[in-house]
This record gives structure tokens, C-alpha cells and sequence, in this order.
């Protein structure tokens, strides 16, 4: 029986892309300060979501989720710079940063799904992710928050 974070496609992407950083930096054989962020940063995705989808209060899901968005962007970053430090071809990059745009994508819509069942009084606490593949690219993010 799964647990209710696990059926969150978002929980399993996320959890796809540890597997990836994993291979990423043994496979470049990363070491330092760009390691260790990489890695808890990734880490800390899928520890979140689950952690948030385990609370009761929405304010309190939202926040988890806020954390997971957080260190998705630090992943983002952490790829841009072991590109830029040359420890990286910019296909493999690619690679990591298609995995993290759709996390970022899956949380923003679970995010906004969580609020706006906040606000529906006859809707369950149960959370869904939608179907839909509504996606942006974090290239196309210039709009401030």
C-alpha cells in the first residue's frame, strides 16, 4: 500500500531526479562546495513534498511545497554553475534541468490546486494533481513573484 506522497507524480519525478543527480555527480566525479549543495538540495525535493503532503493545515502544505521550490531552483543553479566551472557538457545539464522544470512545474500547479481547494468549502482534503500539461520553462520566468 503507498503511502499518499507517493502516488504525487510530482513526488516521482522528484524522486527520479535524486537518482540523476546521483549518477550526475559520480559520474563527473563532482566534489566541493558544488557537490554537497547539489546533493541536499536534491534531496531535500522530495523530503519536502512529502513531509507537506502529511499536514493538515493548507498553510502548512503550501509552505512544504514552497521549501521543495526552493531547492528545485538551487538545483537549477547548481547545474548552471558546474556548467559554467566546465565540469559539464551543456547537453548533460540539459538533461538535469528538463527533470527539474517539470518539477517546478508539478509543484507551482499542485500549489495552486492546494489554495484553491482552500478556498472551495465543499472540496475533501484530499489532494490531486491535474492532468493537464500546462508547462513553462524556467527560461520564460521574467514576471517577478
Amino acid at each position: 500500500m503507498a503511502l499518499d506522497h507517493e502516488r504525487l507524480i510530482v513526488y516521482q519525478r522528484a524522486i527520479d531526479f535524486v537518482g540523476w543527480t546521483e549518477a550526475f555527480i559520480v559520474e563527473l566525479k563532482l566534489t566541493g562546495e558544488i557537490r554537497t549543495q547539489l546533493d541536499r538540495a536534491s534531496i531535500s525535493i522530495p523530503l519536502n513534498i512529502a513531509e507537506g503532503n502529511g499536514k493538515f493545515s493548507v498553510k502548512d502544505r503550501i509552505r512544504f511545497l514552497d521549501f521543495a521550490y526552493g531547492s528545485s531552483l538551487e538545483c537549477a543553479a547548481c547545474l548552471d554553475i558546474s556548467r559554467l566551472k566546465k565540469a559539464v557538457h551543456l547537453d548533460r545539464v540539459a538533461e538535469g534541468k528538463a527533470l527539474i522544470e517539470e518539477v517546478v512545474n508539478r509543484l507551482i500547479r499542485l500549489r495552486q490546486s492546494i489554495a484553491a481547494r482552500s478556498e472551495d468549502t465543499n472540496s475533501s482534503s484530499h489532494v490531486r494533481e491535474t492532468s493537464e500539461d500546462l508547462w513553462f520553462s524556467l527560461f520564460e520566468l521574467d514576471t517577478p513573484y
